[in-house]
């Protein structure tokens, strides 16, 4: 009818559907730090003045 699929229903060409680039800038990469005593990851770090795991959330050691 309109001129853009064919008799079986298929597009007759591509209407702007496109592949996302990969850019290797939009990976994930965690955080490393101290070994967390709960989970066990190297994802320690100081938060307002308190060790936190950016991987599981626990609190270490403050001060």
């Amino acid at each position: 009818m309109l001129g853009i699929r064919d008799d079986s229903g298929f597009p007759l060409q591509q209407m702007g559907i496109l592949k996302a680039p990969e850019d290797a800038s939009n990976s994930v990469h965690p955080t490393q730090g101290k070994l967390c005593s709960e989970c066990g990851n190297h994802t320690m770090i100081r938060k307002d003045g308190c060790d936190f795991c950016t991987a599981c959330g626990a609190v270490g050691t403050c001060g």
